[in-house]
């Protein structure tokens, strides 16, 4: 396993290099990284346009910088990306339309895989 999938796998959070360095959650799914965002859900600016970004990683155990590395930007057609969906709407803490929260998705928001290259 890379440092960066197991990275990814241990944390939920991760820092993209957008307008400023950013938090954001994500979930780690068939070898790439996944995040939401738009429609209520995390605001990622210029996240969507740009084609690619720098994305940090830290330690599960200490918090540190893990890595950092660039990774290609494609937002997914969330009907054909259902699997990594699915997987993201599992780790999405606290949100208040649970039974709801890909259609809203779906509706409002864009979700992106992050690619390392």
């Amino acid at each position: 396993m890379s440092v960066i999938e197991e990275g990814a796998k241990k944390s939920g959070v991760l820092w993209l290099s957008l307008d400023r360095p950013r938090l954001a959650w994500h979930t780690w799914h068939d070898g790439a990284i996944y995040v939401v965002t738009g429609g209520g859900e995390q605001s990622l600016p210029g996240l969507t346009e740009a084609g690619r970004v720098q994305v940090t990683l830290r330690s599960k155990d200490n918090g540190a910088r893990l890595v950092a590395f660039d990774a290609s930007v494609e937002v997914v057609d969330q009907a054909e990306a259902a699997d990594a969906v699915a997987a993201l709407a599992k780790d999405r803490l606290n949100a208040a339309d649970g039974a709801g929260l890909t259609a809203r998705w779906a509706a409002e928001s864009q979700v992106v895989r992050l690619t390392p290259r």
